[in-house]
């Protein structure tokens, strides 16, 4: 058995949609499975950690990084800064470990671009009701906020159509569930089995 090269699997939804929890608790029950650090020049929240959650950078070292090429990819959301290290994803998947890329639908197209093979996964809330509890209940954003981010909600849910997977978060577990089967059909694939079993193919076909 051969070292295949991992996947890399952009995940996005609108912010409130349960994304951060469902990828931890993903990264938790699959010990293979890495996820990208970005970088970003937003405040960190209480109980964050630095080079856990995010490299928190200023917006003048993010600036830089982007005129050094730095990055993946890149956006503004909300009036901060994100950023994915090239280098850093490109290292963990030849290690042969797939990859969970955490970013909006504008970082996406720009992965896409750069890396057509990686696979997409949109997860959505049930109801636009269900959203706004959910920014509400988790008390990081105050209500100017919160209502800032469901008008953008419209905009980010109407781009589901550019992924491959569409996973909804109506219940965790179920919703959990579903991401693990996504990245357990895509390593039986034809293509990423006869990657990693190039030697054990190449013997059952032999004279």
């Amino acid at each position: 058995m051969t070292q295949a090269t991992g996947t890399l699997y952009i995940v996005s939804a609108p912010s409130g949609a349960g994304k951060t929890s469902l990828v931890k608790a993903l990264i938790d029950q699959l010990e293979s499975l890495k996820v990208s650090v970005s970088h970003t020049t937003r405040s960190m929240r209480p109980g964050e950690l630095d080079g856990v959650n995010y490299h928190f950078v200023s917006r003048d070292v993010f600036v830089e990084q982007i005129k050094q090429g730095d990055f993946l990819e890149h956006a503004e959301v909300f009036g901060n800064l994100y950023g994915t290290s090239q280098s850093a994803v490109e290292k963990t998947l030849a290690e042969g470990h797939d990859m969970i890329l955490e970013i909006d639908w504008q970082g996406a197209q720009q992965v896409r671009h750069a890396l057509p093979q990686a696979r997409s996964i949109f997860i959505l809330p049930p109801s636009r009701e269900a959203l706004r509890e959910r920014l509400t209940n988790r008390g990081t954003d105050d209500y100017g906020v919160i209502d800032k981010r469901m008008s953008q909600a419209r905009d980010e849910i109407s781009h589901y159509v550019e992924y491959d997977f569409l996973v909804i978060n109506d219940d965790f577990n179920t919703a959990l569930d579903d991401l693990k089967s996504i990245l357990r059909s895509h390593r039986l694939s034809q293509a990423c089995q006869q990657d990693r079993y190039q030697g054990m193919l190449a013997a059952l076909l032999s004279d």
